[in-house]
């Protein structure tokens, strides 16, 4: 029967070497280290998956290292560039790894990660989609109808969308395509202050359309 081990002495217990594995890189991290360092757990957790290498991944023999504030640190080893970062409590971020020696700098990168989704959200959400509205019309239609089209026509145009204006043509209708055509001329004509005719009237099956797209503001603008 084995003998009792003994406790550890006072202290001790704080610098034993326990070993566990944390899933931020795949290694082998000291615990005991750990709770000197309450930062170095943090940015574990919180950073993964990202497009650059940081602390522990960066493995180069030497960098040239770039302050928080943007001062110019030197050329150092790999290791000391990241105590710097420990003791400043921030993360190793390799900005230019092309450069020789690659360029690291000293960032909190959570924050940085954080601050650029919000850009790459607000500018998704200031973007605009172009969509394809469609007007449709008869060869018979009348002057209100024609000008409450018309109208709707302009309005999806101001707000820079494309509009597909169609004249459907039915029974004998079909023999005079020509009035549509000129129908749909009129159309693009009074429309002239906005859009510009992609094509002339184009005639497919029974159904004769041409597309409208939106001027540019600068071309509103002459």
């Amino acid at each position: 029967m084995a003998p009792p081990s003994s406790p550890p002495a006072a202290g001790e217990g704080v610098n034993m070497v326990k070993r566990a594995r944390l899933g931020c890189a795949g290694f082998v991290v000291d615990v005991g280290a750990l709770l000197h360092s309450r930062f170095y757990f943090w940015r574990c957790v919180t950073i993964a998956n990202t497009a650059h290498q940081i602390n522990e991944e960066i493995r180069d023999r030497e960098v040239r290292l770039i302050g928080a504030d943007g001062a110019q640190l030197g050329v150092m080893s790999a290791r000391e560039a990241q105590a710097r970062a420990d003791e400043a409590g921030l993360d190793l971020v390799k900005i230019s790894p092309t450069a020789t020696p690659p360029v690291c700098k000293l960032m909190d990168y959570g924050k940085y990660r954080f601050e650029q989704a919000k850009r790459e959200k607000e500018a998704k959400k200031n973007q605009h989609v172009v969509e394809i509205k469609e007007v449709r019309m008869s060869p018979g239609i009348d002057i209100g109808d024609f000008n409450t089209k018309l109208r709707n026509a302009q309005k999806f145009l101001a707000e820079g969308n494309r509009v597909k204006v169609t004249v459907r043509f039915r029974g004998r209708e079909m023999a005079h395509t020509d009035i549509g055509k000129k129908l749909l001329l009129d159309f693009a004509d009074q429309c002239g202050e906005l859009a510009v005719l992609d094509k002339e009237p184009k005639l497919e099956g029974r159904h004769m359309s041409i597309f409208l797209s939106a001027k540019s503001a600068k071309t509103n603008k002459q």
